[in-house]
């Protein structure tokens, strides 16, 4: 159980998935909203417009060079993931910032960003179904796991678009208790009964 506030940075990059980000989002700022010391806020890559995956355009509230501390880093997938995972100013930026928060997490191929930041040596992670070849071309020394989420210590990863909110309500249960978690989830009316099934 945490007492002190705590801060969660979402990032956001050109061709970021939408529902990558906005699922944890959605997560962190009810848990907030129920009384739990979490305060969340984005940070885009490289400044604070964004034009995400499928056209949605954000601004985030802080343009990287700009970031405060976090004791939470997300890294949300898409399409935008394949260029940054080349890119070695990001990589180098990107591997301080996450270096100085207690949990770094990632939805879908985010996970190839924490690789490439040297955060999954020996770990456990997983990503998108479609993106495991993805991942293990950037993560060779990696225990990958076709699950929705997978915790190795304080580094989270987590499956494709939807699987983040499940991430994520696990770290608010973690943080803050299972009842917030629940609450949280309640509130959210989050309880997944899609239409044509769970696929296989």
């Amino acid at each position: 159980m945490t007492e002190h506030r705590l801060t969660a940075a979402i990032l956001i990059f050109p061709d970021v998935e939408e529902l990558d980000f906005v699922g944890p989002w959605e997560v962190f700022t009810m848990a907030k909203a129920g009384g739990a010391p979490l305060d969340v806020f984005t940070v885009g890559w490289p400044d604070t417009n964004i034009t995400c995956a499928k056209g949605l355009k954000v601004t985030a509230d802080y343009a990287f060079a700009d970031a405060p501390h976090a004791d939470i880093v997300l890294l949300p997938g898409g399409r935008g993931t394949r260029p940054l995972a080349q890119d070695d100013a990001f990589n180098n930026a990107i591997r301080s910032y996450l270096a100085a928060a207690t949990w770094q997490t990632s939805v879908c191929t985010g996970a190839a960003l924490l690789a490439r930041a040297g955060f999954l040596e020996g770990r456990q992670a997983t990503t998108n179904r479609g993106a495991l070849d993805f991942l293990r071309a950037h993560a060779p020394h990696t225990y990958i796991l076709d699950k929705r989420y997978v915790r190795d210590g304080n580094v989270i990863t987590s499956a494709g678009v939807s699987a983040g909110i499940d991430m994520a309500l696990w770290l608010v249960g973690h943080l803050f208790g299972e009842d917030t978690a629940r609450s949280t989830q309640s509130h959210m009316e989050y309880f997944p009964e899609p239409p044509y099934g769970n696929a296989s």
